[in-house]
């Protein structure tokens, strides 16, 4: 899509000859009659480029500057004016941080020239933001993304111990990604061609837990109208992801315990064994060595589980992370709903490094994808990103 060029001027001939020097330019163009305009416009969209009168009625252009600049830095903005305007005006547009100064009438070769530097600088950007893009796309492991060291050590650990994993461990706080990481162990490992199945423990009873991993035969219970294969069975040759181990109900970790000593499967109801080839990878947010001392995880079950143990640092201990993540997440988002948004802008990211992020990885997406849906440009601004972090904290 071409860039956004907005012009703020009360003159009309000059909007219509702005207009079509910008769109001989390659600029898409919004005109405002008048600063209050601009402001209205300014609040809900940005720009690539402003021409921005000096005086106006009830706002003028140096107002205009000050809103364009709080919203987005990359804007590049010129302060137009009639011959009597005051050079103490275009030295305040400047500190403000106007790119340039223009006195009416203009140039027709001084506002081409001005039109196409800008243009050539702004394509510049986007072609450096899509190589930044690109390079993000390094640090990226089964859809995990992570350039900091902690991510990068667990990426080498995950590409080295995946062909040879049959029981693991992952641990972390809620929302860093646990999953994903039992995802890429499954998509590197030797049963990649097999399936996954996922089981949570959190909530669970004890005969759902046991039926659900280890199957059950009809009349085993009250309800059991038909056999039916637990999730071990069905996962012969693949991979069996347990998230939140720690709730897995104590009478029912001993039969996982048994099961990894032996291999076997006995349904519920049933005195028949089979022999069951699976790996397992158990995920939790919680400690489990502060679980044994209280009673309530099998102390053999940890060592069983925890031959191979892998902790998915917190997203407030890898801030650097932050960009490339917000990044990746507001592609995918656009996407999906057939939007520019290429990125994030620089203050938007600043923001976002700010915050300490108790919800994690899965808190970052939810406000990346709001704001994704909030965005009329093609860069998230920090506007869009205050607006989702409100709506994020409103709806917890």
């Amino acid at each position: 899509m071409d860039p956004l060029l907005l012009v703020v001027d009360d003159e009309p001939p000059i909007r219509e000859y702005l207009t079509r020097c910008g769109n001989g330019s390659g600029f898409r163009v919004v005109t405002c009659e008048d600063g209050l305009q601009a402001l209205n416009f300014l609040e809900t969209q940005s720009a690539d480029m402003a021409l921005v009168d000096l005086c106006m009625p009830h706002v003028d252009g140096l107002q205009v500057i000050r809103a364009i600049r709080g919203k987005d830095p990359h804007c590049q903005v010129v302060l137009m004016s009639g011959a009597s305007g005051r050079i103490t005006d275009a030295v305040e547009a400047i500190k403000l941080g106007a790119r340039d100064y223009l006195q009416k009438p203009f140039k027709m070769q001084t506002l081409q020239a001005l039109l196409s530097e800008v243009r050539q600088g702004i394509d510049r950007r986007k072609s450096a933001l899509a190589l930044e893009n690109e390079l993000a796309s390094e640090f990226n492991l089964c859809g995990m993304v992570g350039r900091s060291a902690p991510m990068q050590e667990l990426f080498a650990m995950v590409r080295r111990l995946a062909p040879h994993v049959k029981t693991a461990l992952i641990t972390g706080e809620s929302g860093t990604g646990k999953d994903m990481v039992a995802a890429a162990l499954h998509q590197l490992g030797r049963r990649a061609d097999r399936q996954c199945l996922a089981f949570s423990c959190a909530g669970v009873t004890e005969l759902m837990a046991e039926s659900d991993l280890f199957g059950h035969v009809h009349g085993a219970f009250q309800g059991a109208t038909e056999d039916r294969a637990g999730a071990f069975e069905r996962a012969h040759e693949g991979v069996v992801f347990i998230d939140e181990i720690a709730e897995l109900p104590l009478a029912v970790q001993g039969r996982l315990l048994r099961f990894l000593e032996k291999g076997q499967v006995q349904r519920m109801g049933s005195l028949d064994t089979r022999f069951v080839n699976v790996a397992i990878v158990a995920a939790t947010k919680r400690d489990l060595r502060t679980e044994m001392m209280a009673g309530r995880f099998r102390r053999e079950l940890y060592y069983r589980l925890s031959t191979v143990e892998l902790h998915v640092p917190p997203l407030r201990e890898r801030k650097e992370d932050i960009s490339y993540l917000a990044n990746a997440f507001s592609r995918e988002c656009a996407g999906r709903l057939g939007k520019s948004v290429a990125g994030l802008t620089v203050p938007a990211e600043n923001l976002l490094r700010r915050r300490d992020w108790p919800g994690n990885v899965r808190e970052l997406r939810n406000v990346i994808e709001h704001a994704c849906m909030m965005c009329d440009g093609d860069l998230i601004t920090e506007r869009d990103i205050t607006h989702a972090l409100g709506h994020a904290g409103s709806a917890q």
